[in-house]
């Protein structure tokens, strides 16, 4: 399948409900819906900033196909309600931040845990056919502590070379770091259980880091769009740890191709997790992003550097050929390009200058 190719996810038979469809992952895979003629019932409680102005601007554009629901995920009578109808689910209502889970993990048991365990029964309950996919993390996969490093040019890289050509796979054992590892992967064993136990049809996406338009970064979550929005405002970036760090990242536009594929292929891949990321072809490190960032504003950003945080990986790539082999997924498109266009929208909208040198060529990915 052409990551370009129109997507019709499930018979017309339904809204399709995004938990967290008002954010930055879920506002996206809504336009592609609703751009498609699909209805999409968005739950949300637009607690994060920014998000309400997503859910506008999916209004003026769709309409009457985008059906808000303002609510807590915490509520199950609000999730009964949202539930009722539905041709499918994507849960990617969460908390999603580890400093936030340090501060607070009761909250971030509640609304991780037990907002979607609400969702699985309701789902049971009311619409036990509908197809569900659980927006889970590598985080499950915790610090990867166990895999001796080794410095390559800005970054670390595993010393084992099928873990450095490849990536971390699916048979990478589960390991629950910091209270929002051990909420993210009980939730994500919970729906992998409901698939087993129950029937539900229900996968698993395990996501690196995904960014593009519509992404109001934080420094503690979204940290691509966080970092060009510090340099086109000229504030310095901070960078916890050395920033040799290297990630897989991911256009958001990929992304949603991907979720849509697995809904639409969910018969074939209910009751598995797949790993999701711009693979080893899109891994760089925090300190490489940052000098791309500097060739894309024109200016070096200053960088300040604090102390490593709970449970953060020296090095983390995913391998994606099981989820790409099962749903037929065409090569993501290379993050040279993709934070260019990030770096063109988070100029537009906030009024801030971008001048763009003329496109570099393609660097081969950290190995």
């Amino acid at each position: 399948m052409s990551l370009g190719e129109p997507l019709h996810a499930v018979p017309d038979e339904g809204p399709i409900l995004i938990t967290g469809g008002a954010g930055f992952i879920g506002s996206n895979l809504a336009h592609r819906l609703a751009g498609e003629g699909r209805r999409v019932r968005i739950f949300d409680s637009l607690a994060r900033a920014g998000v309400a102005g997503n859910l506008e601007w999916l209004r003026a554009r769709h309409g009457a196909l985008i059906e808000p629901l303002l609510a807590d995920i915490r509520d199950a009578s609000a999730l009964d309600a949202a539930t009722r109808g539905i041709a499918g689910a994507f849960h990617l209502a969460a908390q999603v931040a580890v400093t936030t889970s340090m501060d607070d993990p009761r909250s971030d048991l509640e609304i991780n845990i037990l907002g979607t365990f609400h969702l699985l029964e309701a789902i049971r309950r009311h619409v036990p056919q509908a197809p569900v996919i659980f927006a889970s993390t590598n985080k499950v996969y915790g610090d990867l502590a166990e895999y001796a490093m080794r410095p390559s040019g800005e970054g670390h890289v595993p010393e084992e070379h099928a873990l450095a050509i490849y990536g971390v796979s699916e048979a990478q054992p589960l390991d629950f770091h910091t209270p929002y590892g051990c909420s993210k992967g009980a939730a994500d064993q919970y729906v992998l259980d409901y698939a087993r136990s129950f029937g539900l049809r229900a996968a698993v996406l395990r996501m690196s880091c995904i960014y593009g338009q519509r992404q109001m970064g934080t420094e503690d979550q979204g940290w691509v769009a966080h970092f060009l929005i510090r340099a086109l405002e000229g504030h310095p970036i901070t960078l916890f740890g050395d920033g040799r760090q290297v990630r897989d990242i991911c256009d958001v536009g990929d992304t949603c191709t991907a979720y849509l594929a697995a809904l639409r292929g969910i018969d074939s891949i209910a009751g598995r997790a797949f790993n999701w990321g711009g693979g080893p072809a899109n891994a760089v490190s925090l300190l490489g992003l940052i000098e791309e960032i500097g060739t894309i504003v024109g200016r070096e950003p200053t960088v300040e550097f604090a102390r490593w945080r709970p449970g953060d990986q020296r090095w983390f790539v995913a391998d994606t050929r099981r989820i790409d082999a099962a749903l037929g997924l065409s090569p993501r498109k290379h993050w040279h390009e993709g934070l260019r266009d990030l770096a063109h929208w988070l100029s537009e909208e906030r009024g801030l200058p971008l001048s763009l040198p003329q496109e570099r060529p393609k660097q081969a990915a950290l190995l």
